[in-house]
């Protein structure tokens, strides 16, 4: 657990090259904040160079804006769509870097897992998730679009897993 005190600025990351959620929350002790929430978009109509550029950069005002102490990217799930998988891929790829550049530690978690550590039912549906992320920050309403939601889910999983390893002695 964070030590009473201790502080840290959270940034979530939901990757797409349409849309890119995020969400940035503040932990202080067992304490979850909301910061602020967002999408970074790219028209469809672009080349995936200059989308890519769009994402970097957003991602990059984001990190210079709120200056984390960590960056939570969501995984990759790959299903049957190889070409979606592809191109969330070099979004995620495009986050990574930006937050390396940056000097910001990354941290990578799986849909399952984000789910498990903010429902504790990893077959939890879009509306649950949510719901929790919305009670779990106290928020008036759910967080839109959808997508920033997530990069918040994302945020809080780290918050939560970041904590347990911490506590247990793993980090």
């Amino acid at each position: 657990m964070l030590a009473a005190g201790k502080k840290q600025v959270i940034l979530g990351i939901d990757p797409g090259t349409a849309t890119m959620g995020w969400g940035v929350i503040r932990q202080e002790g067992s304490r979850l904040r909301y910061v602020q929430h967002g999408a970074i978009t790219t028209p469809s109509g672009w080349e995936m160079p200059r989308r890519l550029d769009r994402l970097f950069a957003g991602v990059t005002e984001i990190i210079r804006g709120y200056r984390p102490s960590a960056v939570a990217v969501e995984e990759l799930f790959f299903n049957t769509n190889v070409t979606t998988a592809i191109t969330v891929g070099q979004a995620r790829g495009v986050a990574l870097l930006a937050a390396y550049r940056a000097g910001v530690e990354v941290f990578g978690y799986t849909p399952l897992q984000v789910k498990q550590a903010i429902t504790s039912y990893g077959r939890a549906d879009k509306r649950q998730m949510q719901e929790m992320v919305r009670a779990l920050l106290g928020l008036r309403a759910i967080p839109r679009p959808d997508d920033a939601a997530d990069g918040l889910a994302v945020a809080i999983c780290h918050a939560f897993s970041h904590r347990m390893s911490v506590a247990t002695g793993g980090g």
